[in-house]
């Protein structure tokens, strides 16, 4: 036996327990950030996905493209503006986000996923009313009058309804699902949701095993910045409530736990920049990032 034969036995071994576990399980993926920024990274993840599915598994993936639709902004000269660091989306942007979420990226996702040998399927939160979606509301005290008033950030959305009966429908035809998160609202209007957000609400809505939220930073961190291998929700609450788990991880976190709290499993902040994060969550001991579980 060649040392490539063993070491792929190995892996099997491995992996094997693991396979059983995840069998005919629903996971979802959030993908996002480094990983889908560089075009080898991004085939890579397509190969991960599809090997899921090749060996019995059923993924969901909802992804981003934040960088995209900067870039898109920027080639059609539509200026951005923040509040407390977060963008207004006008009309005229929200047709823009829609587009290059819904069409290109979404497409492109699909296409890696397809190639590497599995039938992926790009929709959006529109299509079969997968994601029914309600203005984001959110309060800011003015720095000068320290008055509470409410946040306008135009047609950014948050979900206010999930019926995953499309996706159901693609999972129980082996045809993997990817996901742009854009929503629409009872009046008809589009809105962009983060996809973060999007993807802890559709794996509350799917009951999955698993939620992955593919990152650009190796997990949860403790005070020492050292990595919490697995935390509980009690523990991430106390986290937020010390400070030590703050910026951009809170929402990530309250993401985990909402999903949770919908009956997913385990959540997983997950380190995207790693080759196979996915693989290496589910199918080793060691994991990838930080498992927060019930």
């Amino acid at each position: 036996m060649t040392e490539e034969a063993r070491s792929q036995m190995e892996l099997l071994a491995v992996a094997l327990p693991f396979l059983k576990r995840y069998d005919d399980q629903i996971i979802v993926v959030k993908y996002g950030g480094h990983a889908m920024g560089e075009e080898e990274a991004a085939n890579r993840f397509g190969r991960d996905i599809a090997l899921l599915e090749q060996v019995g598994v059923n993924p969901v993936v909802v992804h981003g493209g934040g960088p995209q639709i900067n870039a898109m902004l920027k080639r059609l000269n539509v200026q951005s503006t923040f509040i407390n660091g977060l963008r207004v989306t006008d009309a005229q942007m929200v047709d823009v986000v829609e587009m290059v979420l819904s069409g290109a990226v979404n497409k492109q996702v699909a296409d890696c996923i397809t190639r590497a040998g599995a039938l992926a399927v790009g929709i959006s939160g529109k299509d079969g009313g997968l994601l029914r979606a309600k203005k984001l509301e959110r309060t800011y005290r003015d720095p000068e009058s320290n008055i509470e008033k409410v946040l306008d950030l135009g047609f950014v959305g948050e979900p206010d309804n999930v019926d995953p009966h499309v996706l159901k429908l693609l999972i129980g035809a082996d045809i993997v699902p990817v996901v742009a998160p854009v929503g629409v609202g009872a009046d008809g209007q589009t809105y962009n949701i983060n996809a973060d957000t999007a993807a802890g609400a559709i794996a509350g809505a799917l009951n999955a095993s698993r939620l992955l939220m593919l990152t650009d930073v190796p997990g949860v961190l403790d005070a020492n910045k050292k990595l919490i291998p697995e935390m509980s929700v009690a523990e991430a609450r106390a986290g937020i409530a010390a400070g030590w788990i703050s910026g951009g991880m809170i929402p990530k976190i309250e993401t985990c736990i909402y999903a949770i709290e919908q009956g997913v499993k385990g959540a997983v902040i997950v380190d995207g920049r790693v080759p196979h994060a996915v693989l290496i969550e589910l199918f080793t001991d060691g994991g990838a990032g930080t498992l927060i579980r019930p």
